[in-house]
């Protein structure tokens, strides 16, 4: 009976030390221009930017459509554990978005608003 009581508090033991030894995910950064895809958004809303920067350790955001100088700003921006939140005015319409930024280049997400979901998908727009 000891026996198969070290044998379980070993494995336990051993466990957990691989366990730990395993970094958390790395915390990517977010901040740059973006260009979005959404297919299934209504016409006129399918594709367009986002503009993330970051001062005094917190985030801003800049949303606009494609064909369009103007911007809006996002409201209450929060990028916690890789996934950016905030909400747009649209037309007098609240847009929830929830990006998770996959990679350096990457980020998916959707947008929220009455009628529904909108998948998104974001590259990282080139350098000029």
């Amino acid at each position: 009976m000891k026996n198969k009581i070290l044998t379980l508090i070993s494995l336990l033991l051993l466990a957990g030390t691989t366990l730990s030894g395993q970094s958390a995910p790395k915390n990517l950064n977010p901040v740059g221009d973006w260009n979005y895809l959404a297919p299934d958004a209504p016409e006129g809303y399918q594709s367009g930017t986002f503009s993330v920067t970051s001062a005094n350790n917190a985030y801003s955001v800049t949303f606009g459509v494609a064909g369009s100088d103007y911007r809006i700003p996002g409201e209450k921006v929060k990028f916690e554990n890789n996934v950016m939140t905030f909400y747009v005015l649209l037309d007098g319409t609240q847009i929830d978005f929830n990006l998770k930024i996959e990679s350096e280049k990457k980020m998916t997400g959707k947008a929220s608003y009455f009628e529904g979901e909108v998948p998104l998908t974001l590259t990282k727009a080139e350098k000029k």
